[in-house]
């Protein structure tokens, strides 16, 4: 499967949203042939380079797993400048990447299977309410977590955490790789453990 990359400073998780300004002449293209095709695009992390493409210089290299997106809503309040909310869906594995005359970065992705929707262990159970007091903090805001909300599914309470969690963009995207939706929970809830942050059992 062959789809456009966007290179990010920002890490899009399944069944996440990432808002995103869009002025680059490549950008706008591809965001014009996801509308025309109801296509998809691919983001990455970036691991080295700049989002914003300078003259002369490498277009960014992005990390090997990376997220496919679709465009969920859009506005462009003004001339030139595209804003969009991309759409998580399926996680990729990037085999091969390269620049097109444009600039644009296209790579040839492997979909990485979704795991399955598991229920929450019991000795996980804390996470629950403090994910659910932090979206209702969030609110309307624009990374907020879109409904339905899956308090239920380890899974999307892994994701959830990884989007919200204040950690480095590295450590964000070593939640987005670990294929366990369990293993993802255990290191959130270690980590909020170790902050003090978990309500009482």
């Amino acid at each position: 499967m062959i789809v456009p990359l966007f290179p990010l400073g920002s890490v899009l998780f399944p069944g996440g949203r990432l808002p995103l300004r869009i002025f680059e002449q490549r950008y706008m293209d591809m965001a014009k042939a996801c509308f025309k095709e109801s296509g998809s695009f691919g983001v990455c992390l970036i691991a080295a380079g700049e989002e914003v493409a300078r003259p002369g210089e490498k277009p960014a290299e992005p990390h090997s797993v990376g997220t496919l997106a679709h465009i969920a809503d859009w506005d462009m309040q003004q001339l030139g400048v595209l804003d969009i909310v991309a759409q998580g869906g399926e996680r990729f594995r990037l085999k091969r990447h390269w620049a097109e005359a444009s600039g644009l970065l296209c790579g040839e992705v492997e979909l990485i299977e979704s795991p399955p929707v598991l229920p929450v262990p019991g000795s996980y159970a804390r996470l629950v309410p403090l994910l659910r007091a932090i979206i209702d903090d969030l609110g309307a805001a624009s990374g907020a977590p879109a409904a339905p909300h899956r308090f239920f599914d380890a899974g999307w309470l892994g994701m959830r955490y990884a989007e919200v969690l204040p950690i480095p963009l590295v450590a964000r995207q070593k939640l987005l790789e670990i294929e366990d939706s369990i293993d993802r929970l255990e290191i959130i809830y270690r980590f909020l453990e170790g902050k003090g942050l978990l309500p009482e059992a």
